[in-house]
This record gives structure tokens, sequence and C-alpha cells, in this order.
């Protein structure tokens, strides 16, 4: 059993508060919900459409770090193709991710009679649900069949990426033998992902049209990583200061918000590995949010197709009853991620972390 990290605490509340976001995001974004927070509260509603989308950096970040916590573990043995991690690591994302699918087919049948437009999702073809599948619609050019969809896709290419590229370096290594950092890895195994992450930083991040790749978003992912690794450092003060003013040095040269988020969230996690709080366990609300995140992430979309559907169903469509509706599909989606992680998430998780040994 994997040793429990020492920002547990900080990582269950990152996890809970960007699921959080993105429901609230979402909600301020499609259909008659939007229309009457919109109405309501237009400034709120107004920032949480224009930014809360940004905690997809809060996963990045985590992601990353939890990535390097995963692959670190063996890597005092000599180097391994990594296909059974990105094995698991596919199932992992996979098995709830098309449960979820089932769910947003089902809620996108339900709201197209009273929508019309984008926000109802159009009929599954054969092909598209093959390319949802294989987390490659993007790709293939095929509509997205829920919001988020994009997002399980990047995280699979950011894992594999990852782990290819750390594989890449502990098996240069090997021609240079050293002693591995006290976090299991050797200090020159680690140049491939730096060199990656730097390019994307300065570079791929540069560019939108490539968002569909996950060298766009490898600095982020990156950045969490080195906090993991240099948390046991001889000097971790002074890695991490290194990191920061890599990431500040990219701002410079072009400012971005959600890279500012990565960089905030990174320090986050540095912080609270090097304080006095490091055991430290979140909240039982918060560990429970931070435990369905993903659930809540596959799932609030559907349930707001479905609230939309019922509400012009009933014929309400007043700002009041839009934001009743905001706050039942709130209530609902969390009531629905709890489902899914506990049948379907949970007991997934015994195949993959199988595999991944």
């Amino acid at each position: 059993m994997q040793q429990r990290l020492a920002q547990s605490f900080a990582i269950d509340a990152l996890k809970a508060t960007g699921s959080q976001l993105i429901v609230l995001h979402h909600l301020s974004a499609y259909g008659p919900i939007a229309e009457a927070l919109g109405a309501a509260a237009p400034q709120a509603a107004g920032w949480l459409y224009e930014y809360a989308r940004m905690a997809v950096q809060i996963f990045l970040v985590v992601g990353g770090f939890l990535a390097a916590h995963a692959l670190s573990s063996g890597a005092r043995t000599p180097p391994r193709f990594p296909i059974r991690a990105i094995l698991a690591r596919y199932l992992r994302l996979a098995v709830p991710y098309l449960a979820a699918l089932v769910l947003a087919i089902a809620a996108a049948a339900l709201a197209r009679p009273w929508f019309d437009g984008d926000f109802v999702p159009a009929p599954a073809q054969p092909r598209q649900l093959l390319s949802h599948a294989l987390l490659a619609n993007q790709w293939l050019g095929h509509e997205a069949l829920s919001a988020g969809v994009w997002y399980v896709a990047i995280d699979f290419q950011l894992f594999a990426t990852f782990a290819v590229l750390l594989w890449l370096g502990r098996t240069l290594q090997r021609d240079a033998p050293g002693r591995p950092g006290r976090a299991g890895v050797p200090p020159l195994a680690l140049l491939p992902i730096a060199a990656c992450a730097i390019a994307s930083l300065f570079w791929f991040n540069r560019n939108p049209g490539l968002d569909d790749w996950s060298i766009y978003f490898f600095g982020a992912y990156a950045m969490g990583a080195f906090v993991y690794w240099v948390r046991r450092a001889r000097h971790p003060r002074r890695w991490v200061a290194v990191v920061t003013l890599v990431a500040i040095a990219a701002l410079a040269l072009d400012f971005r918000w959600r890279l500012a988020v990565a960089l905030g969230t990174a320090l986050v996690l540095a912080a609270s590995g090097l304080s006095d709080r490091t055991g430290a366990r979140a909240s039982r609300p918060i560990g429970y949010l931070s435990g369905i995140s993903y659930a809540l992430f596959l799932v609030h979309f559907p349930v707001i197709l479905a609230t939309s559907a019922l509400l012009a169903s009933i014929g309400w469509r007043s700002p009041a009853a839009g934001l009743w509706g905001a706050l039942f599909a709130w209530a609902a989606s969390l009531a629905v991620a709890d489902g899914l992680h506990r049948w379907i998430e949970r007991p997934a998780a015994k195949l993959y972390r199988r595999l991944a040994a």
C-alpha cells in the first residue's frame, strides 16, 4: 500500500475546491440555468463563466504531483517501458468515464426536444462513440458528447507522455550512473521532463491551436511533478524557488492567468510539504468532496441537461426557477457523483491497481 502523501490535506482541499468551481462554471455557461444566473447576478455569473474554468489548472498540477508519486516508487529498479502503468491509467479514467457517457447520451435525449443549438449534443453515432472510448474524439473532429470530455483525453495524454519521458530519462541514466535522489529518481533522469516542460511553458502553451495536445498543458503538469520530487531534496526551498522563477519568466514573456493559477497551485502543494502540517488530514466533508471529484466532473453536465429539460417541460422559465434549478442541479450532481464513485469508480480501482503493480 502506498504511503500516504504528506500533502494529503492540500491535495484534498484543492481537488474539492476545483471540482466545485468547474460545476459552477458550467452552471453559468449552459442553458436556462445559465440565463437565470446571468439575470439574477450578472457580475457573479460573468466571473464564474470567465474564470472558474481555470480550476482545470488545479487538476493539472495535482495530476502531475500524483503521477510523480505513482511512477517514482520503482525508480531504483531497471527501467521497463511503462505500458502497464499507461494501461492502468486508461482504465482508471475510462471505466467511470464510459459510464458517465451513457448518462450524458440519455440526458441529451431528454433535453433535445426542448432546446435547439449547441447546448445539447446531437445523437451519438457509432464512430463518435468509438472515438470517445479511445479518448480521440478531438483528434478525429467528432463533437463531444459531454462537457469535459476533452480533459479526460488530455489527462490520459499527459500521464502517458510523462511516463514515457521518465522512462526515457531513466534509460539514459544507465549510461551515466548516479545515485538516485531522495525521492527515488536520479536527477539526470528528469532532464527529458524538464526540457519538455520548459518548451511547453515558453512556446507550446502560447499557441491556443495546440490545446488538443498534451504538450500545451505539460508545463503545469510538470510543475506538480517537480514539487513532488523537490520536497525531499537536500535544499527543497531552493528548488521550489527555481521552479517558481522559471514559471515567472514564462509569465513575464506572455502573461496567462491559467499559468498563474497553476503556479499558485504548485506553491500551495510545496508550502504544505514544507510546513509542520505535512501529515494533516482534511476534514470529512473536504475529504469526501475530494474523493468524488472525478465522478462529479464526469456527471454534472448530464445532470444540468436533465434539470434543464425538467424545467422546460413544466414551463418554469423565470429567473427564480432557474436559480432553484441551479441549486437542484448542484445537489443532484453530488448525489449522482456519489453513486458513480461508490458503485463504479471505486470497485474498478482494484483492477487497475493490480495491473499497475
